[in-house]
């Protein structure tokens, strides 16, 4: 039980991906998804340009962004036949002592796709059955959106909504979003549909024009235009103008930048929680007292559990995140130049390669 498949695969840092033939087999407990579309995310571009290190060695696909339909299934799991799914981007095991405590996310037996194992820029991937994202076809349809599509929910639109949960934002709240990218954009969309006022913050003024004309969020700031104490004095502004909360703000560096994560501690007021969600080799130097000083917290954020992926799907599929003003389809084929483009920042939406079109 196999199908002929084909993927392109990281040899080395910065060479041209390459194109390969390899047979897709399910064990027990696995399935093979065809794969509908693999969204290209800043991790990588980090694998692929700057030499962060998989967890596999190298030759390995990458992508872990992928929507797909089910179309072997391995004994155990021949009840997802079939099935449109998202494979999340990263998958516990379920079983370990941190699973069942509701820690998944720092499960150590955890498979990440492109990173652990086979990633999704293919037109097949192999992955476990449990965890695996279910797909109403009915409701994808009436949203106007294709299976392709759901592929960013695997991480640009499920971890900034682990990372929104984790922080507790609630209705009436302030939340500040620094770097609107991929997640980052996405992000300023799950603070609102959990009822907080967003202030969106990057040095991309179409990407924030953008977001304020989505409705998302209330209100913008060019960080090439303002920065320091200027930028917390005009949010502190806006906030008492607007009836909003002047402490326990909540604050999302998504950037994944050295001046992002500086430019979000600097914003730290008290109460406030900082939530980590892009990633940078940089270092940055901050003085951590000013935690104890504003009673803050900060947390990281890492991937989403599974269990959270249909809630996070129920708000794209009832609109209250918008998906196609944000992505871009295009042909597997054209992977080596699509990881340029958007490397190169020439490409404003994130880019989805679909395999065979």
């Amino acid at each position: 039980m196999s199908i002929s498949a084909y993927r392109w695969s990281m040899t080395a840092v910065g060479e041209p991906l390459v194109k390969e033939e390899f047979t897709a087999s399910p064990e027990a407990g696995e399935v093979v998804v065809e794969v509908a579309g693999c969204g290209v995310c800043h991790t990588d571009l980090g694998f692929y340009y700057d030499g962060v290190r998989t967890n596999s060695e190298l030759p390995l696909t990458l992508g872990h962004e992928i929507s797909g339909r089910v179309v072997l299934a391995g004994a155990g799991a021949e009840d997802m036949m079939g099935k449109a799914v998202i494979v999340p981007a990263v998958m516990p095991c379920g079983e370990c002592d941190l699973c069942k405590k509701g820690k998944g996310t720092i499960c150590r037996k955890q498979k990440m796709p492109g990173n652990d194992i086979q990633g999704g820029f293919g037109t097949h991937i192999v992955v476990p059955a449990k965890g695996l994202c279910e797909v109403d076809e009915d409701r994808l349809a009436k949203a106007g959106l294709e299976l392709a599509d759901l592929s960013v929910v695997a991480d640009a639109v499920t971890t900034p909504y682990q990372a929104v949960y984790q922080a507790e934002v609630t209705p009436g709240s302030l939340a500040i979003v620094i770097g609107v990218g991929g997640v980052g954009g996405y992000c300023v969309q799950m603070a609102k549909a959990f009822g907080a006022t967003v202030v969106a913050i990057d040095i991309d003024q179409g990407k924030l024009d953008a977001l304020k004309e989505e409705g998302a969020a209330a209100i913008t700031f060019n960080a090439k235009e303002i920065g320091g104490r200027d930028l917390k004095k005009a949010i502190s502004a806006f906030a008492k103008e607007n009836g909003l909360p002047t402490t326990e703000w909540f604050i999302f560096e998504c950037s994944g930048s050295k001046p992002g994560q500086e430019s979000a501690y600097g914003l730290m007021v008290h109460g406030a929680t900082l939530s980590i969600v892009g990633f940078t080799m940089d270092k940055v130097e901050v003085r951590l007292s000013n935690l104890m000083a504003f009673h803050a917290r900060a947390l990281g954020n890492w991937g989403c559990p599974p269990d959270l992926y249909p809630g996070t799907l129920d708000l794209v599929l009832d609109g209250k995140v918008k998906l196609k003003p944000f992505v871009e389809q295009k042909p597997l084929d054209d992977i080596n130049q699509i990881f340029d483009d958007v490397h190169s920042h020439k490409m404003s939406r994130r880019a989805i390669m679909v395999p065979n079109s």
